[in-house]
């Protein structure tokens, strides 16, 4: 007989809730392919300084989505 470590209906500790689940970020590729521009052009843009904000987190570069939106809003013509 197995033993019921959740008979009381408690969330898990080691699952990580849905929401932390979401996307809030995008790497080079997936910006890259949401602009249809290629990947270098965003790699020359972060060494022009120009382009959207990004992080660099553990040697990779990840953009967050509330940066790309800023981006996108003030290139509205």
């Amino acid at each position: 007989m197995a033993l019921d470590t959740n008979k009381f209906n408690l969330p898990n500790p080691h699952k990580a809730p849905e929401t932390a689940r979401s996307v809030r970020h995008l790497n080079q590729i997936d910006l890259a392919r949401r602009w249809n521009i290629s990947e270098r052009t965003l790699e020359r843009w972060r060494w022009l300084k120009q382009g959207p904000r990004y992080l660099k987190i553990g040697g990779r570069v990840v953009y967050r989505l509330e940066d790309i939106d800023d981006f996108e809003t003030t290139r509205v013509r």
